[in-house]
């Protein structure tokens, strides 16, 4: 879903639930169309039974008092994310507290676009497509520009990370000791992730960005981030990629947000089963953590 201005340049077009306020004129049916009527309530109906989570997924009650009309907004990047796409969307929407999913598709080439499709009828989904491949970092920025949510948390399209983990960063933000928590690998078992040049690259990549920051942070790199809305309304982030991590910790650090850590689950998967991080993006979050630990 792309669309032009008048000198020809490509933007974004965003699918939303449509809401009409006017009375609207019903017209006589006819068999056509009461046969696509319940053609589409089938098609409704598979794909909720799609998105719903399994039964052995079992998601335990919120410890904590949410404040009344609390909404949740989850940010999930996705780039040919076929295989899980409906998997990990039936373990967030199982999750206990109001909430709206904002999908951006940075391009994806693989079928995620057609899995995304009959998910705009959904008005808990905001859809986003991208109309060129930019990076996890700008899929990042546009999903942040549409959310509305009381708290803003980052979700991957994978399997890697547990949604169940999210509720309890919550928490401290909800309680007003914090403004950003983090969610660590390595607070609680640290070998979660099989690969030890993996452990040790975030291990060197977290202390450096500490030295920078004044934090101490185990898990600089973590996709699980949690914000207080406010505080990322008018932050000047212009990482595209991977660099988004560096970038983004060393820009509220400065401006001394509190941060608070809690160990979360991780289930590492593969460069064969999609992982898309290498060595290239470390040399970069290097450059990152130096560029933005010194001014932004």
């Amino acid at each position: 879903m792309s669309a032009s201005t008048a000198d020809g340049s490509a933007f974004e077009y965003t699918s939303f639930p449509v809401v009409v306020d006017s009375p609207i004129a019903i017209e006589p049916t006819s068999d056509t169309t009461i046969n696509d009527i319940e053609r589409t309530l089938d098609h409704l109906e598979e794909l909720s039974d799609l998105l719903t989570a399994d039964e052995s997924y079992v998601v335990p009650p919120i410890g904590f008092r949410l404040p009344t009309g609390f909404k949740l907004s989850i940010v999930i990047p996705v780039y040919n994310e076929e295989k899980t796409l409906y998997e990990i969307l039936s373990r967030v929407r199982a999750l206990p507290v109001a909430k709206e999913l904002i999908i951006v598709d940075d391009f994806s080439t693989d079928g995620t676009r057609d899995l995304l499709k009959p998910l705009e009828g959904y008005s808990e989904f905001k859809v986003i497509y991208k109309t060129e491949n930019s990076g996890k970092g700008a899929a990042l920025r546009t999903g942040f520009e549409h959310a509305s949510g009381d708290v803003v948390v980052i979700q991957d399209a994978d399997l890697e990370y547990d949604p169940r983990d999210l509720v309890p960063l919550l928490k401290p933000i909800i309680e007003g000791d914090a403004d950003v928590v983090y969610g660590s690998r390595f607070l609680g078992d640290e070998h979660q992730d099989p690969s030890f040049l993996h452990r040790f690259g975030n291990a060197m990549l977290t202390r450096a960005s500490n030295l920078f920051t004044g934090l101490r942070l185990t898990d600089m790199e973590t996709c699980y981030k949690a914000f207080r809305r406010n505080v990322l309304r008018g932050l000047p982030l212009k990482q595209n990629r991977f660099g988004f991590e560096p970038e983004v910790t060393a820009k509220l650090a400065r401006r001394c947000y509190r941060f608070v850590e809690l160990p979360i689950n991780y289930d590492s998967r593969s460069y064969d089963d999609g992982k898309k991080i290498g060595w290239r993006d470390g040399v970069n979050a290097l450059y990152c953590i130096v560029r933005y630990g010194l001014k932004d």
